[in-house]
Protein backbone atom coordinates (compact mmCIF):
# COMPACT_ATOMS: atom_id res chain seq x y z
CA UNK A 1 0.00 0.00 0.00
CA UNK A 2 1.18 3.40 -0.99
CA UNK A 3 1.43 6.05 2.20
CA UNK A 4 0.62 9.49 1.67
CA UNK A 5 1.65 12.39 3.82
CA UNK A 6 -0.63 15.49 2.88
CA UNK A 7 -0.43 19.08 3.61
CA UNK A 8 -3.54 21.70 2.72
CA UNK A 9 -3.99 24.86 2.83
CA UNK A 10 -7.28 26.96 2.52
CA UNK A 11 -7.75 30.29 0.89
CA UNK A 12 -8.83 33.09 2.76
CA UNK A 13 -12.14 34.24 1.85
CA UNK A 14 -11.00 38.10 3.24
CA UNK A 15 -7.46 39.21 2.28
CA UNK A 16 -8.70 42.38 4.63
CA UNK A 17 -9.03 40.33 7.41
CA UNK A 18 -5.97 38.07 6.77
CA UNK A 19 -3.81 41.27 7.20
CA UNK A 20 -5.16 42.71 10.25
CA UNK A 21 -2.98 42.89 13.04
CA UNK A 22 -4.00 45.20 15.17
CA UNK A 23 -7.53 44.08 16.32
CA UNK A 24 -6.24 40.74 16.99
CA UNK A 25 -3.81 42.05 19.31
CA UNK A 26 -4.40 43.13 23.00
CA UNK A 27 -3.25 46.17 24.20
CA UNK A 28 -2.32 46.83 21.16
CA UNK A 29 -2.73 50.72 21.14
CA UNK A 30 -0.77 50.79 25.13
CA UNK A 31 2.74 48.36 23.35
CA UNK A 32 2.54 50.82 20.67
CA UNK A 33 2.80 54.22 22.44
CA UNK A 34 5.22 52.74 24.48
CA UNK A 35 7.45 52.42 22.09
CA UNK A 36 8.46 55.89 21.10
CA UNK A 37 9.10 56.90 24.66
CA UNK A 38 11.43 53.82 25.07
CA UNK A 39 13.71 55.09 21.94
CA UNK A 40 13.85 58.23 23.09
CA UNK A 41 14.98 57.52 26.57
CA UNK A 42 17.64 55.45 24.63
CA UNK A 43 19.13 58.37 22.53
CA UNK A 44 19.11 60.49 25.01
CA UNK A 45 21.22 57.81 27.41
CA UNK A 46 22.97 56.06 24.33
CA UNK A 47 26.91 58.25 24.42
CA UNK A 48 28.18 56.81 21.10
CA UNK A 49 25.31 58.03 18.48
CA UNK A 50 25.10 59.66 15.08
CA UNK A 51 21.48 60.91 14.90
CA UNK A 52 20.09 62.33 11.26
CA UNK A 53 22.83 61.18 8.84
CA UNK A 54 21.56 62.26 5.49
CA UNK A 55 21.40 60.03 2.25
CA UNK A 56 18.84 62.30 0.27
CA UNK A 57 17.17 65.59 0.09
CA UNK A 58 13.77 64.37 1.59
CA UNK A 59 13.51 64.55 5.48
CA UNK A 60 12.97 61.19 5.89
CA UNK A 61 16.15 60.14 4.03
CA UNK A 62 18.11 59.67 7.24
CA UNK A 63 19.45 57.33 9.39
CA UNK A 64 20.29 57.28 12.97
CA UNK A 65 23.54 55.51 14.00
CA UNK A 66 24.69 54.00 16.88
CA UNK A 67 28.03 53.13 17.80
CA UNK A 68 29.42 50.38 20.72
CA UNK A 69 32.32 51.03 22.94
CA UNK A 70 35.48 50.31 21.14
CA UNK A 71 35.76 49.72 17.67
CA UNK A 72 32.80 47.88 16.15
CA UNK A 73 32.88 44.03 15.65
CA UNK A 74 30.18 45.04 12.36
CA UNK A 75 27.05 46.40 11.28
CA UNK A 76 23.63 46.01 11.55
CA UNK A 77 21.03 47.65 9.82
CA UNK A 78 17.08 47.79 11.05
CA UNK A 79 14.38 48.90 8.88
CA UNK A 80 11.36 49.58 10.46
CA UNK A 81 7.49 48.18 9.98
CA UNK A 82 3.86 50.43 10.12
CA UNK A 83 2.28 48.53 6.53
CA UNK A 84 5.19 50.96 4.10
CA UNK A 85 2.76 53.98 4.91
CA UNK A 86 3.53 54.67 8.74
CA UNK A 87 6.09 55.19 11.71
CA UNK A 88 9.53 56.19 11.06
CA UNK A 89 12.97 55.05 12.63
CA UNK A 90 12.75 57.33 15.99
CA UNK A 91 10.19 54.88 17.67
CA UNK A 92 12.61 52.11 17.89
CA UNK A 93 16.00 53.28 18.56
CA UNK A 94 15.87 51.18 22.04
CA UNK A 95 16.32 47.92 19.72
CA UNK A 96 19.70 48.76 19.03
CA UNK A 97 20.72 47.69 22.73
CA UNK A 98 21.44 44.13 22.00
CA UNK A 99 24.11 44.14 19.06
CA UNK A 100 25.34 46.94 20.71
CA UNK A 101 26.03 44.74 23.47
CA UNK A 102 27.33 42.29 21.56
CA UNK A 103 30.09 45.28 19.98
CA UNK A 104 28.13 45.61 17.00
CA UNK A 105 27.47 49.49 15.48
CA UNK A 106 23.24 49.41 14.43
CA UNK A 107 21.80 51.54 11.95
CA UNK A 108 18.03 52.62 12.00
CA UNK A 109 17.13 53.42 8.51
CA UNK A 110 14.30 55.61 7.67
CA UNK A 111 12.83 55.75 4.08
CA UNK A 112 10.09 57.64 2.46
CA UNK A 113 6.58 56.28 2.49
CA UNK A 114 3.99 54.65 0.23
CA UNK A 115 1.88 57.50 0.41
CA UNK A 116 4.67 59.94 -0.86
CA UNK A 117 6.24 57.49 -3.55
CA UNK A 118 6.26 54.22 -5.35
CA UNK A 119 6.85 50.80 -3.52
CA UNK A 120 10.10 50.83 -5.71
CA UNK A 121 11.31 54.54 -5.32
CA UNK A 122 11.06 53.43 -1.10
CA UNK A 123 12.89 50.40 -1.72
CA UNK A 124 15.44 52.30 -3.54
CA UNK A 125 15.54 54.46 0.27
CA UNK A 126 16.42 51.64 2.08
CA UNK A 127 19.15 50.74 -0.15
CA UNK A 128 20.34 54.21 -0.07
CA UNK A 129 19.64 54.41 3.50
CA UNK A 130 22.17 50.49 3.73
CA UNK A 131 25.02 52.13 1.42
CA UNK A 132 24.75 55.02 3.92
CA UNK A 133 25.44 53.01 6.86
CA UNK A 134 28.07 50.89 5.24
CA UNK A 135 30.49 53.98 4.52
CA UNK A 136 30.36 54.46 8.07
CA UNK A 137 31.04 51.05 9.66
CA UNK A 138 33.52 48.74 8.49
CA UNK A 139 33.30 44.97 8.92
CA UNK A 140 30.59 42.51 8.05
CA UNK A 141 27.15 43.42 7.46
CA UNK A 142 24.09 41.69 8.78
CA UNK A 143 20.24 43.14 7.88
CA UNK A 144 17.29 43.00 9.97
CA UNK A 145 13.57 44.60 10.05
CA UNK A 146 9.95 44.40 11.56
CA UNK A 147 6.63 44.00 9.68
CA UNK A 148 6.75 46.23 6.13
CA UNK A 149 10.61 46.13 7.42
CA UNK A 150 10.61 42.32 6.90
CA UNK A 151 10.02 42.24 3.56
CA UNK A 152 12.12 45.57 3.11
CA UNK A 153 14.55 43.10 5.05
CA UNK A 154 14.34 40.27 2.59
CA UNK A 155 14.32 42.12 -0.81
CA UNK A 156 17.33 44.42 0.14
CA UNK A 157 19.30 40.63 -0.16
CA UNK A 158 17.41 39.65 -3.62
CA UNK A 159 18.05 40.81 -7.22
CA UNK A 160 21.28 43.12 -6.90
CA UNK A 161 19.70 45.97 -4.55
CA UNK A 162 22.99 46.32 -3.11
CA UNK A 163 26.22 47.15 -4.98
CA UNK A 164 28.55 44.97 -5.08
CA UNK A 165 30.74 46.12 -2.32
CA UNK A 166 28.26 45.77 0.12
CA UNK A 167 26.62 42.54 -0.90
CA UNK A 168 30.56 40.84 -0.21
CA UNK A 169 29.56 41.99 3.26
CA UNK A 170 26.37 40.69 3.67
CA UNK A 171 26.49 37.68 6.16
CA UNK A 172 23.03 37.42 7.88
CA UNK A 173 20.02 38.00 6.85
CA UNK A 174 16.96 38.33 9.64
CA UNK A 175 13.41 39.34 8.51
CA UNK A 176 10.92 39.29 11.47
CA UNK A 177 7.45 39.06 10.89
CA UNK A 178 7.62 39.55 7.28
CA UNK A 179 5.92 39.05 3.92
CA UNK A 180 7.14 37.84 1.12
CA UNK A 181 4.91 37.79 -1.08
CA UNK A 182 2.95 40.71 -1.88
CA UNK A 183 0.90 39.70 -4.50
CA UNK A 184 -2.00 38.57 -2.09
CA UNK A 185 -2.04 42.43 -0.82
CA UNK A 186 -3.40 43.04 -4.34
CA UNK A 187 -6.91 41.76 -2.90
CA UNK A 188 -6.61 44.20 -0.15
CA UNK A 189 -7.84 47.68 0.53
CA UNK A 190 -3.93 48.66 1.27
CA UNK A 191 -2.80 48.38 -1.97
CA UNK A 192 -5.07 51.73 -2.47
CA UNK A 193 -2.07 53.30 -0.71
CA UNK A 194 0.45 51.16 -1.99
CA UNK A 195 -0.92 51.31 -5.74
CA UNK A 196 1.01 47.83 -6.49
CA UNK A 197 -0.03 46.43 -10.02
CA UNK A 198 0.66 42.87 -10.64
CA UNK A 199 3.82 43.51 -12.13
CA UNK A 200 5.35 45.60 -9.25
CA UNK A 201 3.86 43.19 -6.28
CA UNK A 202 5.86 40.19 -8.02
CA UNK A 203 8.65 42.43 -8.58
CA UNK A 204 9.01 43.44 -4.95
CA UNK A 205 8.32 39.87 -4.01
CA UNK A 206 11.49 38.64 -2.19
CA UNK A 207 9.61 34.99 -2.87
CA UNK A 208 10.04 35.43 -6.21
CA UNK A 209 13.56 37.05 -6.34
CA UNK A 210 17.24 35.02 -6.23
CA UNK A 211 19.44 36.04 -3.36
CA UNK A 212 22.36 37.91 -4.34
CA UNK A 213 24.66 37.43 -1.78
CA UNK A 214 26.15 34.10 0.48
CA UNK A 215 24.76 35.04 3.77
CA UNK A 216 22.59 32.70 6.33
CA UNK A 217 19.12 33.49 6.47
CA UNK A 218 16.38 32.93 9.69
CA UNK A 219 12.90 34.38 9.09
CA UNK A 220 11.34 35.37 12.90
CA UNK A 221 7.54 35.59 13.54
CA UNK A 222 5.76 34.94 16.66
CA UNK A 223 3.49 31.99 17.12
CA UNK A 224 0.48 33.65 18.29
CA UNK A 225 0.96 36.12 14.83
CA UNK A 226 -2.29 36.22 12.43
CA UNK A 227 -2.08 32.76 10.06
CA UNK A 228 -1.25 34.40 6.72
CA UNK A 229 2.05 35.71 8.33
CA UNK A 230 2.82 32.43 10.05
CA UNK A 231 2.32 31.05 6.72
CA UNK A 232 4.67 33.85 4.89
CA UNK A 233 7.04 32.68 7.37
CA UNK A 234 7.61 29.35 6.46
CA UNK A 235 7.86 30.34 2.78
CA UNK A 236 11.17 32.27 1.85
CA UNK A 237 13.74 29.81 3.58
CA UNK A 238 13.26 26.67 1.17
CA UNK A 239 12.66 28.07 -1.55
CA UNK A 240 16.06 30.12 -1.41
CA UNK A 241 17.69 26.95 -0.19
CA UNK A 242 17.50 25.68 -3.45
CA UNK A 243 19.21 28.84 -4.47
CA UNK A 244 21.85 28.21 -1.84
CA UNK A 245 21.09 29.99 0.95
CA UNK A 246 21.35 28.28 4.13
CA UNK A 247 18.05 29.29 6.22
CA UNK A 248 15.39 28.32 8.45
CA UNK A 249 12.24 29.76 9.55
CA UNK A 250 11.38 29.58 13.41
CA UNK A 251 8.24 30.57 15.34
CA UNK A 252 8.76 31.98 19.08
CA UNK A 253 6.43 30.76 21.61
CA UNK A 254 3.71 33.30 23.33
CA UNK A 255 4.80 36.06 21.20
CA UNK A 256 2.70 38.07 18.82
CA UNK A 257 3.42 40.62 16.00
CA UNK A 258 4.07 43.46 18.09
CA UNK A 259 6.20 41.95 20.85
CA UNK A 260 8.76 39.72 18.91
CA UNK A 261 10.87 42.61 18.21
CA UNK A 262 11.68 42.53 21.99
CA UNK A 263 14.12 40.55 21.60
CA UNK A 264 16.42 42.70 19.49
CA UNK A 265 16.95 44.70 23.42
CA UNK A 266 18.26 41.48 24.54
CA UNK A 267 21.60 40.58 23.75
CA UNK A 268 21.29 36.95 24.88
CA UNK A 269 17.79 36.50 22.55
CA UNK A 270 17.73 34.30 19.67
CA UNK A 271 18.03 36.57 17.18
CA UNK A 272 20.82 39.11 18.61
CA UNK A 273 22.88 35.44 19.28
CA UNK A 274 22.16 34.54 15.30
CA UNK A 275 22.72 38.05 14.01
CA UNK A 276 25.91 38.19 16.15
CA UNK A 277 26.67 35.03 14.69
CA UNK A 278 27.02 32.83 17.84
Amino acid sequence: MTRMTQTSWTAASDMDAAFEIRSFVPDTDRITEGWAPQAEQFRKSWPHSKLGLSYGDDPRQKIDLFLPDGEPQGLMVFTHGGYWVAFDNSWWSHLAAGMLAHGWAVALSNYRLAIQVSMEELAGDVAAAIALAGQQVAGPIVLTGHSAGGHLTALMASSDRLAAPLRDRLARVMPISGLFDLRPLLQTARNNDLKMTPASAAALSPLLLTPQADFDLLCVVGADERPEFLRQNTMLAPVWAGLGIDGRAVELAGLHHFDVIDGLADPDSLMCRFLAGH
